[in-house]
């Protein structure tokens, strides 16, 4: 891959500009909340047409409990590189009403526009660019967009596992740093339920008689908290707390809800240590620690790294830096690179908002970032 199949893929990518925003509007006006199967598999009925008219052989994964997946594949390589998103959202079906989808100056407002349906396009952008220039892979190129990202990826887990192990390199379209940085690192997240078992009593006539599971509970908080190792890039939030029948009633149940970050594999097997080790602080009850983490971290490894290094090699021939950063939320990536498979994420729309009103994208960052994807699939194949 030369200097000059990289200018032509950038002005390609410009010359699309108004498919991209066209494309990107059609996707968020069909809103895709999660938990909505039918909403969802409206959007990715029309995902599955405009991917087709790409030249990609789609397959829909039926879920029951969710929208059914897609997978797109270009090329027929005997080897294969994954670009990896999902376009469920976090909004309920009508926030569109709330935070309508507008264009004001250079950036494009509209729920799921950042995170993450503009991604999506950038990608598929991307890949048509590869076609129509003729700069064909070795490797075929599996999209892979699954529909309950925003809820855990319950039902999509076996299925990104199952074609990461297939690939030689994982590209996630998530959205980028602020700035447009890359996603080199991704904290794990965990959630552990710790579940209280006291006595109960009347609180009037013999409450010496019980053994409050929420008097217990207040005490394990103040140790959980003690648990968290900013310093360390571990977080740790008790999020929920439930308790006791009656005021009158010494409490015999009680429970907490924990959420936790960390940034290594290592940290988190000792916090998950640490917290199975917790004992009673009050006679007479009882504790139980469940769950676990969902998603291992995503740690900046040095098959992670070269792959950065790639795609800056890219964008200095394209005219720009491109910086690199750690976040502190999980995405599939996560899922990915706990596999071994080197993983680059963040590599989708510059824009800010997330999960927030002002959710945009900068429409003028939309054709670049497309042809850093279609650059950087192509500095990969080459390895």
């Amino acid at each position: 891959m030369g200097i000059k199949d990289l200018k032509n893929i950038l002005e390609f990518c410009d010359a699309h500009c108004q498919w991209l925003i066209e494309t990107t509007t059609a996707l968020v006006q069909l809103e895709s909340p999660t938990a909505n199967k039918s909403a969802v598999d409206r959007c990715g009925f029309e995902l599955t047409r405009r991917l087709r008219t790409l030249g990609a052989v789609v397959d829909a994964i039926e879920s029951e409990t969710t929208g059914n997946h897609i997978r797109a594949t270009f090329g027929k390589g005997p080897a294969q590189l994954l670009l990896l998103g999902h376009f469920d959202t976090v909004w309920p079906a009508g926030q569109i009403e709330h935070m309508p989808l507008r264009r004001q100056d250079s950036r494009l407002y509209g729920p799921g526009v950042f995170d993450m349906k503009a991604g999506i396009v950038i990608g598929m952008l991307a890949l048509s660019a590869l076609k129509e220039l003729g700069l064909g892979l070795t490797r075929r190129v599996v999209m892979l967009l699954t529909a309950d990202e925003e809820l855990g990826s319950k039902s999509s887990r076996t299925l990104i596992e199952r074609e990461a192990c297939q690939s030689d390199a994982v590209c996630v379209l998530e959205p980028a740093l602020p700035g447009g940085g890359l996603k080199t690192s991704r904290k794990g997240t965990g959630e552990f339920e710790l579940t209280i078992r006291g006595v109960s009593a009347h609180a009037g006539l013999d409450p010496e008689k019980g053994a409050s599971a929420i008097s217990e509970l207040a005490a394990q908080i103040v140790t959980v908290d003690g648990l968290a190792a900013p310093e360390q890039g571990r977080t740790v939030n008790v999020g929920v707390v439930e308790g006791g029948s009656r005021a009158n009633v010494v409490a015999e149940q009680a429970r907490a809800i924990i959420d936790v970050r960390v940034e290594t594999v290592i940290d988190a097997k000792r916090f998950q240590e640490e917290l199975s080790a917790l004992k009673p602080q009050r006679s007479g009850t009882s504790l139980n620690v469940q769950g676990g983490f969902s998603r291992l971290p995503l740690e900046r490894t040095k098959e992670v790294v070269s792959l950065y290094e790639m795609a800056r090699e890219v964008a200095r021939q394209l005219g720009h830096t491109l910086s690199e950063g750690p976040a502190g939320g999980a995405s599939d990536g996560n899922l990915t690179a706990a596999l071994g498979v080197p993983t680059l994420d963040g590599l989708g729309a510059v824009g800010d908002g997330a999960h927030a009103r002002h959710e945009h994208v900068e429409i003028d960052q939309l054709a670049r970032r497309a042809a850093l994807v279609a650059g950087l699939l192509l500095r990969i194949d080459a390895t």
